[in-house]
């Protein structure tokens, strides 16, 4: 069976900077969410960060990428605009899904992909409800109606993102506050899923079934083989999917 390959990027700068997210996550969030990863046996994970060269992502690790996991919170300003487009591309194309954590509702590429500026309201960490509003979606597989998480930091209505092609997880914060948690949608021909929890400062990523929901995540988004109707290699006509040259007469 053909492993899923799975790239978990991290800006990987809260880790260095601030000692209590360094205490929580040693190696860095992307190590430790490819420590649960790697544990399917069906995953090959790479790690990838801000300031690796290229960015984490160069084109031979994007090309190999069958599922790219985004977190991103301090400097989404800074990744390159060449890469963003690169990753739209693929997923658009249907060579790879996208997943971004937490504050990645506000990079570059999750905000390219989706169309969206992904704004939303936020405030102190709190007790968190996750509740399981879609039982029968591959993504929500194993976990219970609800869970809660001790501490996780508030996300709240209104969110700005497109009406999702699924809606998985509710979100029920103690101040009173609800939230989209975990939505799906379908871009081009991939598949994206944003997923609320993973604050640096909270260990939302040691929960076992927020481990469940990213791994489920991974299975859903890894990409079908796709047939398309028409060949190569004809200069009449442009597929505007994949950018390659289509001929209907061939």
């Amino acid at each position: 069976m053909k492993k899923i390959h799975v790239t978990v990027w991290n800006e990987f700068r809260h880790e260095k900077t601030k000692e209590d997210v360094k205490a929580l996550y040693p190696d860095g969030l992307h190590a430790m969410i490819a420590e649960f990863l790697g544990e399917t046996g069906d995953m090959e994970v790479t790690l990838a960060a801000l300031d690796d060269p290229d960015q984490g992502l160069p084109e031979e690790v994007l090309e190999n990428t069958d599922v790219l996991i985004w977190w991103g919170h301090m400097a989404h300003s800074e990744v390159d605009d060449a890469l963003v487009e690169r990753i739209q591309r693929r997923v658009y194309a249907g060579k790879m899904g996208f997943i971004a954590l937490h504050s990645g509702h506000h990079s570059k590429p999750f905000r390219a992909i989706v169309g969206t500026n992904g704004n939303l309201s936020w405030g102190r960490n709190q007790k968190e409800i996750l509740w399981n509003m879609m039982p029968s979606h591959p993504i929500a597989a194993g976990i219970p109606d609800h869970f809660t998480l001790d501490e996780e930091e508030l996300y709240s209505e209104p969110f700005y993102i497109p009406q999702p092609d699924a809606l998985v997880f509710g979100a029920w914060f103690e101040d009173g506050h609800i939230f989209r948690a975990g939505a799906c949608f379908i871009r081009g021909a991939g598949k994206v899923f944003y997923f609320q929890p993973g604050h640096e400062t909270c260990r939302s990523f040691y929960n076992p079934y927020v481990r469940r929901i990213i791994t489920n995540a991974v299975y859903w988004a890894n990409p079908t083989e796709i047939g398309y109707p028409i060949p190569n290699g004809c200069p009449h006509i442009k597929n505007k999917v994949t950018d390659e040259f289509n001929c209907p007469a061939q």
